[in-house]
């Protein structure tokens, strides 16, 4: 029996480094309001729990009134920015070719990410990316964003049966996981800012062109572990 999973990924800071976007992207929509930039190290800190949650943060540390339209709209023009602009984001080396390698080892790949559905599709297809994962659930997808497990099981569903490793880098992921049962697999290169160690993850890799190589050897186990039905 060919040992396929189902991998699924989280984008941010996973597949993509796009922190210096979304820095170039939080201070213009800012700024259109009369606000000094924010530091790249502020927008950094508070990327991975979605736009919304970014937004609000910014707003916060910029003494601004919590204002849900305000909000609303700063989130709407950043999203119009993200759907059109990449030249700060980049795939983390590797990537490209560590995907195609997952998917003709038969693989079903699937995104699960807390960026918009709109923002997502359209950076996965800036890279090419996009015909390599059917199965795309967004931010903006469900009622609940990750830490919920929510996404992450909306993603097995739609993908179908078969053992799962999620893919991701930060805390937020980590939870994720746990919440939803499924083991990790750690980018160390991300977002994160608590040790890899202290987030149970069941493989920790800092080179994507070692993924699948790491996969295979881990995909024999994952199908031993999981429950036949």
């Amino acid at each position: 029996m060919v040992d396929t999973l189902n991998l699924v990924f989280d984008l941010d800071g996973t597949l993509i480094d796009s922190a210096p976007q979304i820095h170039d992207a939080a201070n213009k929509v800012f700024q259109a309001k009369g606000l000094s930039p924010f530091p790249y190290s502020v927008v950094r800190m508070f990327i991975g729990n979605g736009l919304g949650t970014l937004v609000s943060r910014l707003m916060g540390h910029a003494g601004m009134k919590l204002d849900a339209e305000v909000q609303a709209a700063l989130v709407d023009a950043f999203i119009r920015i993200y759907e059109q602009e990449f030249g700060l984001t980049t795939l983390y080396p590797g990537v490209s070719t560590a995907l195609n390698r997952l998917a003709d080892a038969g693989h079903r790949l699937a995104i699960c990410t807390n960026k918009p559905l709109g923002p997502t599709r359209a950076v996965l297809r800036h890279f090419a990316l996009d015909h390599l994962f059917p199965v795309v659930i967004g931010g903006d997808s469900l009622a609940e964003r990750k830490p919920h497990p929510a996404p992450l099981l909306a993603a097995m569903r739609l993908l179908g049966p078969a053992p799962t490793l999620f893919v991701g880098d930060s805390e937020v992921d980590a939870e994720t996981a746990k919440a939803a049962g499924v083991p990790l697999a750690l980018f160390a290169g991300g977002y994160r800012t608590a040790s890899a160690e202290s987030l149970g993850a069941k493989l920790v890799f800092d080179d994507h062109a070692a993924l699948p190589r790491l996969v295979a050897h881990l995909a024999p186990r994952l199908q031993a572990e999981t429950p036949r039905v």
